[in-house]
């Protein structure tokens, strides 16, 4: 299809990040560390997760699931933006642009879902314990993984063709390091203030759901905290669940920056900042701050490390 003198499916320009910093290889060898150790993190999370039997709960199942969003979250974009940099290249094909675009908006929109279900997770924990074991089964645990997947896909199934389906005849150069929709937009020779109204009711319907899930069952958990007596399960719950709070506020706040915030509130290089903290920094965060502050996890992390180093004992014996 041709416009002007435009063709719709020619490859895009990303401008990334690094040809707006005076030291572009200082930040390539940041962000291939950060990439490094999120990708690690989070398998050992897994693997942790998936081995020790004191982690077969729900709340890390949940956990493990949330392991692989990072995973799939991180690698859809940053793989690109550090070949491009090596390669000393820039272009993005039209068809590379839309998976990434709807990769990218179905793995945000699913870890959206997945923190706001956790939170149920966790007040069903501190609130009615004696029935944890029946509102938590495995069963709640598998629908609660498929919700958080369906509720993704359907965004980044009726955003991706809407979005893709403009006529960018305007410049190619995407002002961004990956293909973000509000970057894209800019490019489009049509009138889309339709389309980022429905858009941003659409961003505001799903950050309001979990975040109103997450409010509820937070508040009706500091009540609960509130009235224990016992000074060790007060501080566990706490812990946990401040691990969660941390995460979600990382999350929903940089993601609310992009989305809710007027555009006019904002510069392309804002935009591009935010953008790395909830697509770069965010998954390397998450596995360290449950890890951290969780005293099951590095138990079965110095566990797991006690087994390895004993076997190499045997072994060198």
């Amino acid at each position: 299809m041709e416009w002007g003198n435009y063709s719709m499916y020619a490859d895009f320009i990303l401008l990334g990040l690094f040809s707006s910093t005076r030291f572009p290889w200082l930040l390539f060898s940041l962000i291939l560390l950060v990439f490094v150790i999120s990708i690690t993190s989070n398998i050992i999370m897994i693997v942790l997760i998936h081995t020790d039997s004191h982690l077969h709960t729900p709340m890390y199942f949940l956990l493990s699931q949330l392991s692989i969003m990072d995973i799939l979250y991180i690698s859809t974009i940053v793989p690109k933006m550090l070949v491009d940099q090596v390669m000393s290249r820039k272009t993005i094909s039209f068809a590379g642009c839309t998976a990434q675009h709807f990769l990218y908006l179905t793995l945000a929109g699913a870890e959206f879902f997945l923190l706001g279900l956790m939170s149920y997770d966790r007040y069903v924990a501190i609130c009615n314990p004696l029935r944890y074991p029946v509102l938590m089964s495995r069963k709640v645990c598998l629908l609660i993984v498929a919700a958080a997947w369906l509720g993704g896909s359907v965004d980044g199934f009726l955003l991706t063709p809407v979005t893709m389906q403009f006529p960018f005849c305007a410049s190619r150069e995407i002002n961004h390091f990956f293909c973000e929709v509000p970057a894209l937009l800019k490019l489009s020779c049509t009138d889309t203030s339709t389309y980022e109204t429905a858009m941003y009711v659409c961003c505001i319907m799903m950050l309001l759901i979990p975040f109103s899930v997450i409010s509820a069952s937070y508040t009706r958990i500091l009540i609960t905290v509130y009235r224990m007596n016992e000074g060790e399960g007060r501080r566990k719950s706490v812990a946990t669940c401040s691990s969660h709070m941390v995460v979600v506020s990382l999350f929903y706040g940089a993601a609310m920056y992009t989305y809710v915030l007027p555009h006019s509130y904002h510069t392309p290089e804002q935009d591009k900042a935010v953008s790395v903290f909830y697509t770069i920094l965010t998954p390397m965060l998450n596995p360290l701050i449950y890890s951290l502050r969780n005293k099951d996890v590095t138990g079965a992390m110095q566990k797991a490390l006690g087994r390895c180093l004993s076997s190499e004992k045997v072994t060198a014996f």
